[in-house]
């Protein structure tokens, strides 16, 4: 198969022959649609977070299942799926207790040390894979586990974003702070997690949601997706938090904030939005060696900093539900896909990420 391949993190991905095993037991071979395109995956390509090389990257994927191994029940060739990126493995305490994004039994799904790995390089060499999905690659090799099955009738380029995005933004909403209705949001960064974290609120009913981001075309796209407010934050923190308290003159703060890009100074700013009792909701990735600071009265009146892993998501019931609001026009994933590539376009589709002109781009193979 061609795949998008990182040699090393340069900041380029090649395009390149990879070769893909057969399905073995629990695994199934898919024939991937398409791909989106995830500031996460910029991170390993950038070098910023480091990454075992040679790797076919990418975590966002949707396709139909061409074959399956040994002991597979949950799928068959034929059946559409979407990836997750937390392949479960059902055995460990989190899995038992429904905390499937922090299982911690990882091992249980990937192929043992000494097996043949399931991609190799065209000079026959062992090519890592991205979070056992590797969906920049015209076919993925992955566990059972890592799969959820959904409707032949959901458009794959709108499904695939489901697996990343999608349950990320909607979940840290719905699943990790349970936002209330009536409640006051604010939402920090507003590409794709931080848009559908804004559909999220909108579905749990909240009141005022608030937009937050520097660039204006992002804020303006903020509004289609039912941001109430939009604030700028270029001018620093101090003005965006003032701002916001303009907003909500009477109410000190908000309920809930989600931070949705991964900086030291909006991890800060998040917590700084809270009225008395609020949760602020880290969704986006901090570099691992990154000192958040907080004033430690602020925990005294019952303010709330917590993270949000993949959305806190039940993959399996969680996404066909998300793309069932899709399916009756309660869910905006038409919007959302702003720009659709070639595999061979995706050093550029990278590029244009921070333009603001793109909410997602999504890798469509058959094109």
């Amino acid at each position: 198969m061609r795949a998008a391949v990182l040699r090393q993190p340069t900041g380029t991905l090649s395009i390149e022959d990879v070769a893909v095993d057969q399905p073995g037991r629990n695994e199934v071979l898919v024939r991937t649609s398409a791909a989106g395109l995830c500031h996460s995956d910029l991170h390993y390509i950038k070098g910023d977070s480091p990454c075992e090389v040679p790797i076919v990257l990418g975590h966002e994927g949707a396709g139909v299942v061409e074959k399956v191994g040994t002991d597979v029940s949950y799928v068959k060739p034929g059946d559409h799926v979407v990836t997750f990126a937390v392949t479960f493995c059902g055995r460990c305490n989190f899995c038992l207790s429904g905390r499937l994004t922090l299982c911690d039994g990882g091992a249980a799904v990937v192929r043992e040390r000494g097996e043949q790995p399931r991609l190799r390089l065209s000079n026959g060499d062992p090519c890592c894979q991205f979070v056992g999905l590797s969906a920049f690659g015209e076919e993925m090799l992955v566990h059972e586990n890592a799969l959820v099955r959904i409707s032949p009738e959901i458009p794959l380029d709108k499904a695939a974003i489901m697996g990343c995005a999608g349950a990320t933004g909607l979940g840290a909403v719905l699943r990790t702070a349970k936002v209330r209705e009536g409640a006051h949001v604010a939402v920090i960064g507003c590409g794709g997690i931080g848009l559908n974290a804004i559909q999220g609120a909108v579905i749990a009913g909240a009141n005022r949601i608030i937009a937050i981001d520097i660039n204006d075309e992002k804020l303006e796209r903020a509004r289609v997706f039912g941001a109430t407010d939009l604030v700028n934050s270029a001018a620093g923190s101090e003005h965006t938090v003032a701002a916001v308290a303009e907003l909500l003159s009477a109410e000190g703060g908000v309920d809930y904030s989600f931070e949705a890009i991964g900086l030291k100074q909006t991890y800060e700013l998040a917590f700084a939005l809270l009225r008395r009792g609020g949760m602020a909701v880290a969704i986006g990735v901090l570099p691992g060696d990154t000192t958040v600071e907080f004033t430690g009265r602020d925990f005294l009146l019952e303010k709330v900093f917590t993270g949000s892993r993949m959305g806190s998501a039940q993959p399996r019931f969680d996404l066909p539900y998300y793309l069932d609001l899709y399916m009756q026009g309660r869910l905006k994933l038409d919007e959302l896909v702003s720009d659709h590539i070639s595999l061979d376009e995706i050093n550029e589709g990278y590029a244009r990420i921070g333009d603001g002109r793109v909410a997602r781009s999504v890798i469509v193979f058959d094109a």
